[in-house]
């Protein structure tokens, strides 16, 4: 099976040493195919900080990466940076910010840059962004695990993360649920989970996207208790390929991420 990492909110500048070298091990032995990065890479966009990434990112030693920049990724004190070369930094380090996309075999993902120069935190995505991933995830093979990755969450668990919910979401989801997309992968709250939506394609079909929530993968800045955390998702070509998620944490005071969830799709 081809292995997919999703990391998210790593906020190079304030990574803990404990949670890189447990992520640089866990990859060792999963070897995946596909990084994708959904985000806040760094914690303020400056030039070390995302060698850093790009360093981290290199010792990962996957053939395929697709990421996406966060709200961090753009500079917020350089305010000449931040109106003129939003995405220098990120650019330099990963590549285009003009929604990525990537197909295999088995698999198809495709990035949404949710994030705007002019907002210092909330993210929102375009009539033409929602239809351009849309086409894309029709344009999909229909053995292919079809996968949008976006910043900020198109669902919150908890009702104080509403406010960081992405602009433009309730869209989002019925054009990509019509679409026939997988699953919807997001950071930007240090919150993980993997919760499954019930939709309606729009010929009153059911649909369910799965919402794929990453924690930190290996900032100091965890929440809730919860300690740094990814997520693996195994997928195989083919009529009958399997299709599974798995969430790994870090506990706190562990060397070692530990699975703690799996969903077969």
């Amino acid at each position: 099976m081809g292995v997919l990492l999703h990391l998210s909110d790593p906020h190079f500048g304030t990574e803990a040493p404990e949670a890189v070298d447990a992520l640089l091990a866990l990859a060792a032995r999963e070897r995946p195919d596909v990084v994708v990065w959904s985000g806040d890479i760094t914690q303020r966009a400056r030039p070390a900080q995302f060698e850093a990434a790009r360093r981290f990112h290199a010792a990962l030693r996957a053939p395929h990466v697709l990421a996406i920049p966060g709200n961090h990724d753009i500079p917020l004190f350089n305010v000449a940076a931040r109106a003129l070369r939003p995405y220098a930094g990120f650019r330099k380090a990963f590549g285009s910010t003009d929604d990525p996309h990537l197909s295999l075999p088995g698999l198809m993902v495709a990035g949404v840059n949710t994030t705007r120069a002019w907002r210092h935190k909330h993210g929102e995505v375009s009539s033409a962004q929602i239809t351009r991933a849309a086409c894309r995830v029709r344009q999909a093979a229909a053995d292919q695990l079809k996968v949008i990755v976006v910043h900020q969450p198109v669902w919150v668990a908890c009702a104080q993360d509403r406010i960081n919910l992405l602009r433009g979401h309730a869209a989002a989801l019925a054009a990509w649920a019509d679409a026939g997309v997988d699953v919807v992968l997001s950071g930007h709250i240090h919150l993980p989970s993997v919760h499954p939506l019930s939709l309606a394609a729009s010929d009153g079909s059911p649909r369910t996207v799965w919402n794929v929530q990453a924690g930190t993968a290996v900032s100091h800045r965890v929440r809730g208790g919860i300690g740094q955390s990814i997520h693996l998702i195994r997928y195989q070509a083919g009529p009958h390929g399997r299709r599974i998620i798995e969430r790994w944490d870090l506990p706190p005071g562990q060397r070692a991420f530990e699975r703690v969830g799996r969903h077969a799709l």
